[in-house]
């Protein structure tokens, strides 16, 4: 395909709503995935994306079980106010339990499949059950298929989450780097770890029409950890991994677009290219420097 054709063929796709629709909520997931990213592999926090997205999808098995008794609108209402919960739980929880750290995660990561699969198979009426759960794990042609209402929620939550990232972003830089010394000034270093979760959960909701539920703590991880592949300050890196996260999520777009390819995998994956290309580039320069 020449690149005229292909530059046509990207213009004609583009007229169609849903197209534009893909990619307004496409990019502001991943955008908001980079913001939160950074401060989560720093804390070590990563781990509690899977966690809180295998509780979404258990909550997403539910909420389509009740379906079949109650008609239920939007998933939303039960997935959002269920992962938020179990965000708040979990951080709670793994403080003080004697469960704590990555088993607490473990548990609750294949607990929560476990239940989600069961009650699928049970009460599922679809004649096409392990389709319906290898879209919602990996993401499925959902992102193409949203409504005008669906883009403004997510976008309503969007800019939520950056507007709150914006307004605490010194505390937030505080409790990530040195927790103790934010709390000897007065931070309320607890409250930022909710918020974080909070923040966490609300993303993993956001991104599951993207990629899916397994595919999410790719999202989140990697243009992060490209990101400290070439920078040292913690706003360079933030930065650096917005723009790595969104030109990765336009490209992984467009290219599902044009190969017919699964969004959510697509994009991973040009995520994971632009990872090996920075950490190629970060030994480059470091070979470099110690001559």
């Amino acid at each position: 395909m020449s690149s005229m054709n292909l530059w046509d063929t990207l213009v004609y796709y583009f007229q169609f709503p849903f197209v534009q629709y893909a990619m307004i909520v496409g990019l502001l997931i991943a955008l908001c995935s980079s913001l939160l990213g950074v401060t989560l592999v720093l804390k070590r926090f990563s781990f509690i994306g899977d966690g809180l997205s295998h509780v979404a999808f258990g909550a997403m098995a539910v909420s389509a079980s009740l379906n079949a008794v109650i008609p239920i609108e939007n998933d939303m209402m039960i997935v959002l106010p269920v992962t938020v919960l179990s965000a708040i739980l979990l951080l709670r929880t793994s403080q003080n339990a004697k469960i704590k750290g990555d088993a607490l995660i473990a548990m609750i990561s294949v607990g929560a499949l476990a239940i989600g699969y069961l009650l699928m198979n049970l009460f599922s009426d679809s004649p096409n059950i392990s389709g319906d759960v290898c879209g919602t794990l990996f993401g499925a042609t959902s992102i193409l298929t949203l409504t005008s209402a669906e883009v403004w929620l997510c976008v309503i939550m969007a800019v939520i989450v950056i507007a709150v990232f914006l307004l605490f972003y010194h505390k937030i830089f505080a409790v990530t780097f040195d927790e103790n010394f934010a709390s000897a000034t007065g931070i309320n270093a607890n409250a930022y770890h909710l918020l974080i979760a909070v923040i966490t959960a609300l993303i993993i909701v956001l991104a599951m029409n993207l990629v899916g539920s397994l595919l999410i703590s790719a999202l989140i991880i990697f243009p992060s950890l490209s990101a400290m592949r070439l920078f040292r300050s913690f706003r360079s890196v933030i930065l650096c991994s917005a723009v790595i996260s969104v030109i990765c999520a336009g490209m992984g777009i467009i290219l599902s677009i044009l190969c017919s390819t699964p969004v959510g995998s697509t994009i991973v994956v040009a995520d994971l290219a632009v990872f090996l290309v920075c950490s190629g580039l970060s030994r480059t320069l470091s070979g470099k420097s110690g001559l």
